[in-house]
């Protein structure tokens, strides 16, 4: 095999390395992608948002005859619907109002390669019909150009919508679905593919940590939440959340405590507080930027396992403080002094208590791990002298 081949073969399967999973189902799908990608005919990619679809085609592209050429993708949800002929089919000069100078559509731009349709299920009636037309006879008409000019292209599209049920309702072309759903290929959702989600954990870590540095790493406890959560927006959800942690916590080892809830992900039937969690980073921001402000130094490594609450401290948390009475008189106090007093006081209390653990200090006062260092540098406190 020529030097040449071998560098395209190895090309081509970067395309299913993105797909990454040991599922059964994602095994199956790249299976299925390389048996797809010999032939030329039109793809139809479901599944829902944040599943991968433009990974599978760009994947087909690659291993396919058509993978030197051009990959050319389209929104057809994010173009205006009165600029997306002219985005598809290209424009002459003069042919409307800004038009000032001849344009190639991304019909032309695929040439000899892949035109991908993403969101297909959002585009218009009126657009449907002069893109089956062009799926038919394979000409193009240029906004503003009675010449026709002949493309050859592959066509993918994508969506996350019920085509079938969009038909049926009338907003989708029945004539445009079956032309497109020559070869249909589901992506699976996250949820059906547990098998895949450390692995994928591992793998963005990789990618969101750069060449030369450690990834953030999942203790168990973390890893086994994963496990358990639905991942509603699926692979994106999952790639935000990685990044998140490797920006604020690079190369770290992340437990599930050591985490303020506000920025872990959430169910799908709990709507995310987005205010909790702009306040969590900007609190974090705001610690990291001042002069000389640092985590305090902790001389007791933080355990994996953190220490059960003792019966004295649980004993101590349901006490109340002397407050007064009715019948008591109130001299002059400084009131600010004494409720800091009290703060630093319980504060030193739970340091102890978790043996300098500060996450699980903070869990204990019932404070955000951010808020709870914030405290530390407040009354001048260290996580190794209590």
């Amino acid at each position: 095999m020529s030097e040449k081949l071998v560098t395209a073969h190895r090309e081509s399967e970067q395309g299913l390395e993105m797909l990454a999973g040991a599922s059964p189902a994602m095994r199956s799908l790249r299976m299925l992608i390389r048996r797809v990608a010999r032939s030329d005919s039109t793809v139809l990619v479901l599944g829902e948002s944040g599943t991968g679809k433009e990974l599978v085609a760009q994947s087909i592209h690659r291993l396919s005859v058509r993978g030197r050429s051009p990959f050319v993708p389209v929104n057809c949800g994010a173009i205006p619907h009165e600029l997306l002929e002219s985005e598809l089919f290209g424009h002459t000069k003069g042919s409307f109002t800004g038009a000032l100078s001849d344009r190639r559509g991304r019909f032309e731009m695929a040439d000899s390669g892949t035109l991908f349709l993403d969101e297909i299920g959002d585009m218009r009636l009126e657009m449907q019909v002069k893109l089956l037309r062009v799926l038919q006879e394979r000409v193009v008409d240029r906004v503003g150009d009675e010449r026709p000019r002949p493309v050859n292209v592959r066509i993918i599209a994508a969506t996350h919508r019920e085509l079938e049920n969009a038909v049926t309702e009338g907003v989708f072309r029945a004539d445009l679905y079956y032309r497109l759903n020559v070869i249909p290929l589901q992506v699976p959702p996250l949820r059906e593919r547990e098998d895949d989600v450390l692995l994928l954990f591992d793998h963005f870590a990789r990618g969101c940590a750069g060449q030369g540095r450690l990834p953030v790493r999942a203790a168990p406890d973390l890893r086994e939440w994963m496990l358990s959560h639905s991942w509603p927006g699926n692979c994106r959800e999952l790639l935000n959340f990685v990044e998140r942690l490797s920006v604020l916590w690079p190369g770290e080892e992340m437990s599930l405590s050591s985490i303020p809830p506000s920025m872990m992900p959430r169910r799908s039937d709990s709507p995310p507080s987005r205010s909790e969690e702009y306040r969590a980073v900007l609190d974090m921001w705001d610690l990291a930027s001042e002069e000389g402000a640092e985590e305090p130094p902790a001389s007791h490594p933080e355990p994996t396992a953190e220490p059960a609450a003792s019966t004295e401290w649980r004993s101590m948390l349901s006490t109340s403080p002397n407050l007064p009475s009715a019948n008591d008189r109130v001299t002059a106090v400084d009131l600010k002094k004494l409720l800091s007093e009290y703060e630093e006081a319980w504060i030193r209390a739970s340091l102890r208590e978790s043996l300098g653990n500060i996450s699980h200090s903070a869990d204990l006062l019932g404070l955000p791990r951010t808020t709870f260092i914030e405290r530390l540098r407040k009354y001048g406190l260290s996580a190794s002298r209590q």
